[in-house]
């Protein structure tokens, strides 16, 4: 016999199917930033690899986690869906720790980098590698230079080069892009990092959600309903017989 109600179980499957493609969206996030951080250099951009490892890692462990749930709701298994609310209880606490720093560290994120990217200037007297980044990204961005084209002074690379149609300035009989890298990358970025406080967040309240379910879930398995008993009328509240009793037939002198 089913211990949990039919309709909180069909919620918490709809639940972890959509906190399966939370997860899914994460590995596909970290796919597309792996795609357009492949550029040279790209061993230059401290903290690539590991920044990708993690949202692989955290998005394969979102939709385990989701499995579990389903799991546990599906076979009622008391010990899955223990295990699936001491999860939600840490991945509220993390998403929370995580996302509330990173949002009021935002609006500071592109005075940081800049500075960080000031360290590369001139471009034309930086590492190999540094040029080959720059080199990659003024190709794929239509852009010259991390905030002009003078950032190379006279050493303009023919990756800044662009057709004569398009917006540009005309650099010793060389067309080259007007608009820096910087501010294009930084737009990137800032989405980037948008789209992934709207995730963190939104884990953050899914996790909250799951908590509250799986806890109604493990109370209903620890406290089944039992079938109703029709209750009797106590003897208590019944009448009486009168202690004495009137004879019709009374006898005879």
């Amino acid at each position: 016999m089913a211990q949990i109600n039919t309709c909180l179980k069909r919620t918490f499957t709809i639940f972890n199917i959509f906190f399966a493609i939370v997860g899914g969206v994460i590995i596909a996030l970290a796919l597309l930033c792996q795609i357009l951080t492949n550029v040279e250099g790209r061993e230059n951009l401290e903290g690539r690899t590991s920044s990708l490892v993690g949202l692989y890692l955290f998005g394969a462990i979102t939709m385990m986690v989701a499995i579990l749930g389903a799991y546990g709701a599906h076979k009622e298994s008391k010990a899955s869906l223990v295990v699936f609310l001491v999860c939600m209880i840490i991945g509220t606490l993390l998403m929370l720790r995580a996302g509330i720093p990173t949002a009021i560290a935002r609006p500071q994120i592109e005075g940081i980098l800049e500075q960080k990217v000031q360290e590369f200037l001139p471009l034309d007297e930086s590492q190999p590698d540094v040029q080959n980044m720059a080199n990659s990204l003024q190709t794929a961005m239509h852009c010259c230079g991390l905030f002009s084209y003078r950032d190379w002074r006279k050493n303009i690379p023919e990756s800044c080069s662009c057709n004569p149609e398009e917006e540009n300035f005309i650099f010793q009989t060389k067309s080259v892009y007007a608009k820096p890298c910087f501010p294009i990358l930084m737009h990137y970025i800032l989405l980037f990092a948008d789209i992934l406080l709207g995730i963190v967040f939104t884990l953050a309240i899914l996790a909250l959600l799951g908590l509250v379910l799986s806890s109604i879930m493990i109370h209903q398995l620890r406290y089944p309903s039992r079938p109703t008993v029709l209750l009797s009328v106590p003897a208590i509240f019944t009448p009486a017989p009168p202690k004495y009793q009137e004879l019709h037939n009374p006898p005879a002198y």
